[in-house]
């Protein structure tokens, strides 16, 4: 009896199924079962595939799919249809795909199987459901949707592990799951679940050659399932030993990969039997490629992150040994977007004289750009203060530098647009940078300040005052190569300390430089933050007040709450009143002092001076008391400018007790004349600057020196006379 008529006679049907020709050869009984005329026919695939339900064809076109990349069986339940849609029978079909290679090289595949008729459960009867049926279906899309959006998620490689090993698969729970990682030559556990402690040891160091499931499949790149322990035992004799002692029922190992690089292996062991059917593995499968994918994901982010992290901290600024008789303290807060490293930074540079420099800048934006300009920046500034040059030289060859650098990269970027500067038009706009440069003697505590658009220093007096010490500048750095940058210098005294901060640290929550100094002010004053006696705490205090909790109670008056950089570095000289070193006791509290010189080429400075009188007077009972001595000092120093060729030197010391003080302010001059009293008219526009005086302060007088004068008022604090009351 021919196969023909046995396979008849058990009503199953052959097919042949030419995916490269696009036709299908039906022979009597399968033309039958797909309701078309008894007898052997070739049609086209068109023809075939409308007689199949449109959801069950969608599903045997993933089921045939697997069966190609595992080597396996395609089968599958199927309903035919007939020419009015409906269903006439339900058939199963069994089908090998087998791989053809056409002449140009291109392969293909053809089918080549049976179909029978099944009979299907009718309603009300207690009939088994196959596993292929709507309610599985359903638990198996919801399954993987979730799976993939939890892997999806996943952002370390731990976290895929324990995503993988939190999977609930419907109907077929795994016990135990190991993955595999290849290096090299060797096979190796990446993460197991299920397992004790220890168990993982025969298995983390196994050559691909060794004959276990694991290694074949990364060899081969094909699935194995091993239903039974019989069927370990039969295929890896050698390894069932390894696997006998967990003492498990069914094995999945499923190949992990990427791009066409099978970059491991997963196993999913069960403590029950588990067929493997067609659904079983397409589930498998789609979990195993969304864990290939997902722990390819994670290896390039932990790599990245490792690059990143190792390239951040080398860019990440650092201070200095000790120096003896001051210290310092710095704080570093990046916002760029995930960076841990943006355009600020800070910098202290011993330098060749036994002095050190200290250096606080940013660069424009806060994105990778931003983040390499600074690091290249930091450098070349780090080369000029080592070699010796003087602030102002050390400010100009860095606005030199950074012109050119950006320049060369906007060529560069003009002349390659695959370099990226074609795509992104911000990476090749110019950029500048604001800096202070600080060179500092420890042992006289004299200052030589070089500034670049940057804010001015602030200084903490002993007696908790703060001033925002005023120093000459010029444009940042590199928005024109040869610029100069004047110098100012002034003395740290004993107990004082002084603050540089990049903007952020005082716009940041919607501050302007007046508010944002306000808010600083009050941290760098309280009384506890004084008697706290520590830098470091300072330190933390200050960024706390711009990132901490009460920021949010401290907003500015601007909309825009954007954040910025924050770097900041707190120098102090030890002294009394500092809260740092060895505090030396004064017998009453200390004075406060302020120098400030005004140019004749910078008579704006003028305002800058009414500013440092206010600054140091901002506790001062009477403030007509501070109205009047800030009108004397804008009338001195006006006299000076216009009336001498010289600079002016306003020197402001207030001593003695709260309430009882006594001020001191001296101008001094270049020039031998000496002021006269005027009588100026009504409409005069000068000559009352000895009248006020006579009228506002205590005592005052003209000092001649070698070289020039010195002008000088006092005034004794008093209290503000309590109102009159009305009668």
């Amino acid at each position: 009896m021919r196969t023909e008529d046995v396979l008849a006679a058990i009503a199953t049907g052959l097919w042949r199924w030419d995916n490269a020709s696009g036709t299908v050869t039906l022979d009597t009984e399968a033309a039958r079962l797909l309701g078309l005329p008894a007898e052997p026919v070739v049609l086209p695939e068109v023809a075939v595939r409308s007689r199949f339900h449109p959801v069950d064809w969608n599903e045997i076109n993933g089921i045939v799919n697997l069966a190609v990349a595992e080597g396996t069986l395609a089968e599958a339940r199927l309903r035919i249809m007939d020419e009015d849609g409906r269903v006439l029978r339900t058939v199963r079909s069994r089908s090998k795909p087998v791989e053809n290679r056409d002449p140009d090289g291109r392969v293909d595949y053809e089918l080549i199987g049976t179909i029978q008729e099944i009979a299907e459960p009718q309603p009300g009867t207690t009939a088994a459901h196959t596993p292929i049926t709507g309610d599985w279906r359903r638990s198996r899309e919801a399954f993987l949707l979730d799976a993939g959006r939890a892997l999806a998620e996943a952002r370390s490689t731990a976290e895929v592990l324990r995503v993988a090993a939190s999977l609930s698969m419907p109907g077929f729970n795994p016990d135990g799951l190991a993955v595999f990682g290849v290096a090299g030559d060797r096979l190796s556990i990446i993460g197991h679940h299920g397992h004790g402690p220890g168990d993982e040891g025969p298995f983390t160091d196994m050559t691909l050659e060794t004959d276990y499931p694991a290694a074949e499949v990364v060899r081969s790149g094909r699935a194995i399932y091993l239903p039974s322990p019989e069927d370990y035992k039969r295929r890896f004799p050698a390894t069932w030993p390894l696997a006998q002692r967990f003492d498990r029922e069914s094995w999945a190992f499923l190949p992990l990969i990427v791009a066409g690089r099978t970059m491991g292996a997963w196993m999913a062991a069960f403590k029950h039997p588990v067929s493997f059917s067609p659904d079983e593995r397409s589930v498998l499968t789609t979990v195993a490629r969304m864990l290939a994918q997902a722990l390819q994901r994670a290896g390039v982010a932990e790599s990245e992150r490792e690059l990143t992290t190792g390239l951040q901290r080398s860019m990440m600024p650092q201070l200095g040994p000790e120096i003896p008789g001051m210290q310092i303290a710095a704080r570093y807060v990046p916002t760029g977007g995930g960076l841990q490293v943006g355009g600020d930074w800070y910098d202290m540079i011993p330098l060749p004289s036994g002095r050190f420099a200290l250096v606080i800048g940013d660069v424009q934006g806060h994105d990778v750009r931003a983040a390499g300009l600074m690091g290249q920046l930091r450098i070349a500034v780090r080369a000029y203060a080592s070699e010796g040059h003087r602030p102002d030289a050390v400010l100009s060859r860095a606005s030199r530098f950074l012109a050119g650098l950006c320049s060369s990269q906007e060529s560069d970027s003009a002349e390659d647009p695959d370099l990226g500067g074609g795509a992104d038009p911000d990476f090749q706009s110019p950029r500048f940078a604001t800096c202070l440069y600080v060179e500092c003697d420890p042992r006289t505590g004299v200052l030589e300040v070089a500034r670049a658009g940057h804010p001015d220093p602030a200084i903490r007096m002993t007696d908790g005052t703060v001033l925002v010490r005023p120093t000459a500048g010029g444009l940042p750095l590199g928005i024109v190569p040869d610029t100069d940058y004047p110098t100012t210098r002034f003395t740290l005294e004993p107990g004082e300390t002084m603050m540089l901060c990049t903007d952020g640290l005082i716009e940041t929550g919607g501050h302007d430089l007046d508010t944002g100094w306000a808010r600083l002010r009050a941290i760098l004053e309280t009384e506890a933050d004084l008697a706290a006696g520590h830098l470091e705490k300072l330190a933390d205090l200050l960024v706390q007040a711009v990132h901490g909790p009460s920021s949010h109670h401290t907003t500015g008056p601007l909309a825009d709450r954007r954040e910025d950089d924050i770097a900041v570095v707190l120098l102090c000289r030890e002294g009394g009143g500092c809260g740092c070193g060895s505090p030396q006791l004064h017998p009453g509290r200390p004075a406060r002092r302020t120098m400030l010189t005004v140019a004749q080429a910078e008579p704006e400075q003028i305002a800058g001076a009414r500013r440092q009188i206010r600054e140091l007077l901002h506790d001062w009972a009477d403030p007509e008391q501070v109205d009047s001595v800030v009108l004397m000092v804008s009338e001195m120093v006006t006299n000076v400018l216009v009336h001498t060729d010289g600079d002016a030197l306003l020197v402001a010391e207030a001593a003695g007790e709260l309430g009882g003080r006594r001020l001191r302010v001296e101008v001094a001059d270049a020039s031998d004349e000496l002021p006269h009293k005027r009588h100026p008219g009504e409409m005069a526009s000068s000559g009352r600057g000895v009248l006020l005086m006579e009228m506002l302060a205590d005592t005052w007088g003209v000092d001649p020196q070698g070289e020039g004068k010195s002008i000088w008022f006092e005034l004794r604090e008093q209290s503000k006379p309590d109102a009159e009351p009305v009668r």
